[in-house]
């Protein structure tokens, strides 16, 4: 009797059953790894119905609605060179709002400056150094909140012309209540705002400090009254890359600290001949002086002290007096105005202290010639004085001493100070 295969087995040579043979099973994997290809095909995304893709564009498409419709806007381009210190740096934002402006030099140190017009615009506060890399990050969004940014960075300009500002009292010193922060320009300045502008003056107790300027090239700066004893004050001097006059640029950053000391102020009268030394209004000491004489009179007004010298020479002839004086050991001598006036030891004036006014135009107190004795009144003022202290002179038959003629801006009212 004939027999049939059982399905899915062969049948080998001698019509036996068995297990697959090569040749099926081969045909069996060729099946499988079709239906793998297939299957992995379709996982690719691609479009069953036409093969084109489409599904691929619509994402890509999705993925370019999403970038941000802002635009930064850096002035000057990336990689700029020699750019102007003052109004050449601008960040701008269209299609959308500034959230972030970054501006550093190349000491990483941030410049400061204002987004305005809701966000539409950006600009330093201040104005930039001279031969500086600067780098700018900017950010923006969009009606959608979605950022945009952007990166650049320039260099400024290397002046070709410059100047510095030659500043008194000296840095860390302690001075007297009458002590402006006066600085003398190397240059005459014809932009004075943006000069003074880069110099900041902080003091602790607060108080408010306005500048004078005395003609171009010299800026004071002070309180409505005088310092209040122990007042720390610091000033930072901003002023490289500041433009002074065309084509003159600063050169200096410096930051500068003084104390103020204690409060002293002498009177002196001069229709008494005496000097009242006071400490917080209070006289600790009277001292008869001489002052000067008749067309030869002292300057009435408020004059501070600006040097002082233990020794120096005087001669009339540098001070238009001709051959009348040249006394060569003076003692004592501190300076009042920068015409020539001083308060200084006189060993020569005998009786003249408290009694007389026989001076050419200075104030004397007793002194020894040589200066070797500490218990004189010239000494004594001498030692018990420091630069930035206040000399006032009444009763003298001259005119008020010109603001300008030394450190004596106290000479103008606060009105007069702040225009």
């Amino acid at each position: 009797m004939n027999v049939r295969p059982i399905s899915g087995a062969s049948v080998d040579a001698r019509g036996r059953g068995g297990r697959p043979g090569r040749r099926g099973t081969r045909a069996m994997l060729a099946l499988v790894s079709g239906a793998l290809v297939l299957a992995v095909t379709g996982c690719g995304g691609g479009d069953s119905d036409s093969g084109t893709g489409k599904s691929g564009s619509k994402e890509a498409g999705a993925a370019r609605s999403e970038q941000s419709q802002a635009v930064v806007t850096i002035t000057p381009e990336d990689g700029a060179k020699s750019v102007d210190t003052s109004g050449a740096l601008k960040v701008a934002a269209g299609k959308g709002t500034l959230t972030q402006v970054v501006v550093k030099d190349d000491k990483g140190e941030e410049i400061s400056g204002e987004i305005t017009g809701g966000g539409a615009a950006w600009a330093p506060s201040t104005h930039l150094a001279a031969s500086t890399k600067y780098t700018v990050h900017a950010v923006a969004k969009d009606s959608a909140g979605r950022e945009a940014a952007e990166d650049s960075s320039f260099t400024t300009l290397t002046p070709q012309n410059t100047f510095v500002g030659n500043f008194t009292p000296e840095d860390g010193s302690t001075v007297g209540v009458g002590m402006p922060f006066s600085v003398n320009f190397t240059r005459g300045i014809t932009h004075p705002d943006a000069v003074e502008k880069a110099i900041e003056i902080k003091t602790e107790p607060a108080v408010d400090v306005q500048g004078h300027w005395f003609g171009n090239d010299r800026l004071d700066f002070r309180p409505e009254r005088y310092w209040k004893a122990g007042t720390k004050v610091t000033v930072k001097l901003d002023l490289d890359g500041v433009e002074g006059r065309p084509g003159v640029y600063g050169k200096q950053s410096k930051t500068v600290s003084f104390t103020i000391g204690r409060n002293q102020v002498s009177v002196v009268d001069a229709e008494k001949h005496t000097m009242k030394v006071m400490h917080d209004g209070k006289v600790v000491k009277t001292i008869p002086v001489t002052t000067g004489k008749p067309g030869y009179d002292t300057w009435n007004g408020r004059m501070v002290i600006s040097e002082r010298l233990s020794v120096t020479r005087m001669n009339g002839e540098t001070v238009g007096y001709g051959g009348e004086y040249d006394i060569k050991d003076v003692p004592h001598a501190m300076r009042l105005t920068t015409s020539g006036t001083f308060i200084h030891g006189n060993y020569w004036g005998d009786g003249t202290f408290g009694n007389v006014n026989s001076s050419h135009g200075c104030i004397g107190v007793r002194d020894v010639r040589g200066g070797y004795d500490s218990g004189v009144p010239a000494a004594w003022f001498f030692n018990h004085s420091m630069i930035g202290d206040v000399v006032e002179v009444k009763n003298s038959h001259d005119k008020t001493v010109a603001p300008d003629n030394g450190l004596n801006g106290w000479n103008m009212s606060w009105s007069e100070w702040k225009a």
